[in-house]
């Protein structure tokens, strides 16, 4: 070995990267068998999953259906919904509430003691399952964290973050790990057979995201770059109503307000979402942003009003979302909050099959990390909790029934020796260029003008943290610029129409996606081009 590389001890067990909803459901599902969970963040930290307010999608009350939950879901997606996948999901969602339940989640009951169900944006039904009205990520989190510190067959490794994937013959073979935030630490070498993705999605990688900075493409970068298939990138939702006080991230105002009866305003007054669907505040979610974004691009600015529908109200049915305003200076039982769209979830990823496996031996991926096919083009609200744990018990279950080579004999050299300090200046121009460009509303100049900007960072960056950044954020805009026409949460100012022929999903790799930037490179930039390398 070099002298510049720490070994972890070879052993049988299943890696697992990440801390978030999917890799903690799956180390317990998991369990007796012993796992290895790898988190940047110390757990219960650092994972959108425990800022996600909404709650889980289940046909659990009397009425609903799975058939009716998936047809909601094939709906909203753009047209490029696996409607097998999306069925599948809502068939599996009540017996993965019950384990939910089981692990110590305190979802929300009527008088009845039965589970009270809420509705939200293009769902048919009331079928979203909450936690105190906004609080269900950070409760699921909680449960889950404290199940997993008690279950001795995981083995925890906090403050470190996965920054390569190791590989033979098409095969994983271990992991390159890095203390986090100490890019001049030693990086640490971990031989595993079994490796399973949950690190969340790119929100970071967006200059207003309700995303935490651990979102920033990591996972997806590492399984680009060892040759992984990559699903649907181009396919970014945004968040209509992210609170606009001046934080990043920015915190959220849940989908649920509206399906409370809030409604959204400009600031004089007008409702302007009734003009634009039938459905008004409910509509899809890109809809919703696409409309919030052209009022406040129109100079009107857009607000969330819930005076009327909660008043006083709204401090006990919504204490997380009434806390970060009060924080900033609004009472939203007697102001309307002021909102912008912001990156917040990712319907593209490692391209899975049903069983959660990856196009690499060995390699699984759970979560916003993976693409299932599940979104399409556009994820139905509070479908991302419930992805997380039907994949992640699938994943538990297809490596229950396998038998894992033992480790591999690790490499004696780096992956990469990229270990320099990140460059803000750098990661600020690549979160600027991505709003800017792979936004809500795109067009061909600016998004060949990102490629170009990324595709340039990702071979010049000497940190491997922005490299990795650079990477996945090239995969996101190479495919856009390839998608010429609007689908789902994909909107092109330049072909706005959708376009038949390409109604199916994308599969790509990171070559692919770095002659895309090559065929740009002979292409002038558009006088307003800022390049992203000095």
């Amino acid at each position: 070995m070099t002298n510049n590389i720490n070994t972890l001890a070879p052993s049988d067990d299943v890696v697992i990267v990440g801390g978030g909803l999917a890799g903690l459901f799956c180390a317990l599902k998991l369990a007796p068998r012993p796992v290895r969970l790898i988190s940047a963040a110390p757990l219960g930290q650092g994972a959108s999953s425990a800022w996600a307010q909404g709650g889980i999608a289940a046909a659990v009350a009397d009425g609903d259906t799975p058939e009716a939950h998936a047809a909601d879901t094939i709906a909203v997606g753009g047209g490029i919904v696996d409607e097998t996948v999306a069925l599948g999901i809502a068939r599996e969602a009540a017996p993965r509430i019950h384990d939910l339940l089981a692990y110590g989640v305190p979802f929300d009951r009527d008088l009845e003691g039965r589970l009270a169900v809420g509705r939200e944006a293009a769902h048919s039904a009331r079928r979203i399952v909450h936690v105190q009205g906004d609080g269900a990520g950070a409760a699921i989190i909680a449960a889950l964290s404290d199940a997993v510190r008690r279950t001795p067959s995981i083995r925890l490794i906090e403050g470190f973050v996965a920054e390569a994937l190791l590989t033979e013959d098409g095969a994983v073979t271990g992991l390159q790990l890095r203390q986090a935030g100490n890019s001049a630490a030693r990086p640490v070498l971990l031989a595993s057979r079994a490796v399973v993705l949950a690190t969340g999605g790119i929100g970071h990688l967006y200059s207003v995201t309700t995303n935490p900075p651990e979102a920033s493409g990591s996972g997806l970068a590492i399984a680009a770059r060892a040759g992984a298939l990559i699903a649907d990138p181009e396919f970014v939702q945004f968040h209509p109503t992210a609170i606009m006080v001046g934080r990043d991230p920015a915190p959220l105002a849940t989908e649920a307000l509206r399906g409370e009866g809030a409604t959204l305003i400009n600031r004089h007054g007008e409702r302007f979402m009734a003009a634009r669907h039938p459905l008004a505040e409910l509509a899809p979610r890109d809809i919703v942003a696409r409309g919030v974004f052209a009022e406040i691009a129109a100079g009107r600015g857009a607000f969330l009003d819930a005076r009327q529908a909660l008043g006083t109200r709204f401090a006990a049915k919504f204490p997380t979302v009434h806390a970060s305003c009060i924080a900033a200076g609004i009472d939203p039982a007697t102001q309307a909050i002021p909102i912008a769209p912001a990156a917040h979830y990712h319907m593209g990823g490692i391209a899975v099959d049903a069983r959660g496996r990856s196009s690499i031996d060995g390699l699984w991926a759970g979560g916003e990390v993976s693409s299932t096919g599940a979104h399409g083009a556009n994820r139905l609200a509070s479908n991302s909790l419930l992805e997380a744990v039907v994949y992640a018990a699938r994943i538990a279950d297809d490596i229950a029934g396998r038998t894992i080579p033992s480790p591999a004999r690790l490499p004696d050299a780096l992956v990469t020796s990229r270990a320099g300090a990140p460059d803000a200046a750098a990661v600020k121009r690549l979160r600027t260029t991505m709003g800017a460009h792979v936004g809500v509303i795109r067009d061909g100049d600016g998004l060949a003008e990102a490629v170009r900007s990324f595709a340039a960072l990702e071979r010049e960056a000497t940190s491997i943290a922005v490299r990795n950044i650079a990477t996945s954020a090239l995969l996101v805009a190479a495919s856009a610029w390839n998608r010429r026409e609007s689908r789902g949460a994909h909107f092109r100012s330049d072909h706005t129409a959708d376009v038949p022929a390409l109604a199916q999903r994308t599969m790509t790799m990171l070559t692919a996606a770095r002659e895309v930037a090559e065929s740009l490179s002979d292409r002038p930039l558009p006088r307003t081009a800022q390049p992203m390398i000095a």
